[in-house]
């Protein structure tokens, strides 16, 4: 299955650095050094944030916002984050 999400890069204002956040998956978020490091970041606690979902009975998909529906405070931007994950068929 793959899942594409819109992220929040948020710059620190102490560093290079970057927070992200996903509006569509609560608590969603992650921080790293830098801009590629954040990307990787992202991609990991989405990820990890459909895991638990799946391994939920009831796991929670929610819609995609559009980009531009977004708000963003002076200096971040969204970009759409693509999340493989490769399903195992259950040998119970």
């Amino acid at each position: 299955m793959t899942f594409t999400y819109p992220a929040v890069f948020t710059p620190h204002k102490e560093d290079k650095g970057f927070h992200v956040s996903f509006p569509d998956l609560e608590c969603c978020e992650a921080d790293a050094a830098d801009l590629e490091d954040a990307l990787d970041a992202a991609r990991e606690a989405a990820y990890t944030w459909l895991m638990v979902e799946m391994e939920e009975e009831e796991g929670y998909f929610p819609e995609q916002s559009h980009p531009e529906d977004i708000k963003l405070t002076d200096g971040a931007f969204v970009r759409n984050i693509m999340v493989r994950v490769k399903l195992l068929p259950d040998n119970d």
